[in-house]
């Protein structure tokens, strides 16, 4: 047996933990760039924290997924304003953009130079700035993976920048940041989550480190999103989901995703839609379509996901698909054909899928024919 196991240099977490972030990044410097989601003021308290350990900082607002100019925007915002380091706080879009922001800052050439598929896909040589991820929502595990997914609207796709010299310095996990987020939001980023543990527990580069951070993440998972969603003031659900949500990032920077990521990449390129609720529309039906592909020895995988998700020491993975059907319909995530996919959009999102970096650890390769059923079959549940 041979793996790697890497993550962020330090990870903490723990309701209130934010009131730590001055002193964590003091040392790098008394000037920092805080990009943030759409609305800047949910880092009002960040910046007191700041201020009060005598650091200035400056903020760059993201308004939606980071792309190119998005980037070249905030890189020119750390050079004007002198910015010794970078704290990413928001959810995946927020965390992705600091994080290639920072990277980019001390790397020659463009950012085209670094960009897989349309870009040169050179290798990053150079530690970026300083990063700190402060996650807001429950969803990504951004906060410990190292990527950031950039939006090329102009192409309909998505692309990462990749790197281990991406990951950052700290995540600083503070559960309480996620109290009383949108039902829509907390189900859609919890929902991404839970499948980004499913599919790093039954991936092709799983290993022991990752299976048990699954194990327990899909347990927690399972038990709190739904109390996330419909009791949106208690802390106690939201700590065991912002711990899922950390362990599933860190469980797919090192097993990898599989099939449902693989086609939400240019679903998410080709149409408006959240990145978790397309994910969710997708995962009993790409979980049928692995259960019945797999061999023998692979069952007992999807046997204890089944387990987790149902608390059920006896339950099978032939169970897995209603299970996750009824908690998509209890949180109301819309299918897919409400979302803008439709028959005619079925072999362009089959051929770019097949293409995607998340498709090379799914425990079963599907053919074009394949995955084009996976695809109608999502379609046709509408």
């Amino acid at each position: 047996m041979h793996f790697e196991f890497s993550t962020a240099s330090r990870i903490i977490f723990g309701s209130g933990c934010l009131e730590q972030i001055g002193t964590l990044g003091r040392d790098w410097g008394r000037r920092v760039l805080i990009v943030t989601g759409r609305d800047p003021e949910r880092a009002s308290a960040l910046r007191e924290h700041l201020d009060e350990a005598g650091v200035t900082s400056v903020v760059y607002s993201v308004a939606g997924e980071p792309t190119l100019q998005t980037i070249e925007e905030g890189s020119e915002v750390v050079r004007a304003e002198a910015c010794d380091w970078v704290i990413g706080f928001g959810g995946g879009s927020a965390m992705d953009a600091g994080k290639a922001i920072a990277i980019m800052h001390t790397q020659e050439g463009e950012i085209l130079d670094y960009l897989e598929v349309i870009g040169k896909g050179r290798p990053i040589r150079r530690e970026g700035l300083p990063y700190i991820a402060v996650p807001t929502t429950s969803g990504t595990g951004a906060e410990v993976t190292r990527n950031a997914v950039l939006g090329f609207p102009e192409h309909g796709i998505k692309i990462s920048l990749r790197s281990p010299l991406m990951l950052p310095r700290v995540a600083l996990v503070d559960p309480s940041l996620t109290l009383g987020l949108p039902f829509e939001i907390t189900a859609s980023t919890g929902l991404d989550a839970l499948t980004q543990l499913i599919e790093a527990a039954v991936s092709s580069r799983a290993n022991p480190m990752t299976d048990a951070l699954c194990e327990k993440g899909i347990q927690l998972a399972a038990a709190s999103l739904e109390r996330c969603c419909f009791q949106p003031g208690e802390i106690g659900p939201r700590e065991d989901m912002a711990l899922a949500a950390l362990y599933s990032g860190i469980a797919l920077a090192n097993a990898g995703l599989g099939a449902v990521h693989g086609f939400a990449a240019p679903i998410g390129g080709m149409f408006s839609a959240p990145h978790g609720a397309v994910c969710a529309a997708l995962l009993p039906h790409v979980w049928r379509a692995n259960l019945k592909a797999i061999q023998p020895q692979q069952k007992g995988k999807f046997d204890r996901v089944a387990q987790g998700l149902l608390g059920d020491a006896s339950a099978r993975a032939e169970q897995v698909q209603d299970w996750i059907e009824g908690l998509c319909l209890r949180l109301r995530i819309r299918p897919l054909a409400a979302l803008g996919v439709s028959a005619s959009d079925v072999t362009e999102i089959a051929r770019r899928a097949a293409q995607a970096s998340s498709m090379k650890a799914n425990p079963v390769n599907h053919g074009p024919a394949a995955l084009e059923a996976i695809l109608m079959e999502a379609i046709r549940v509408s």
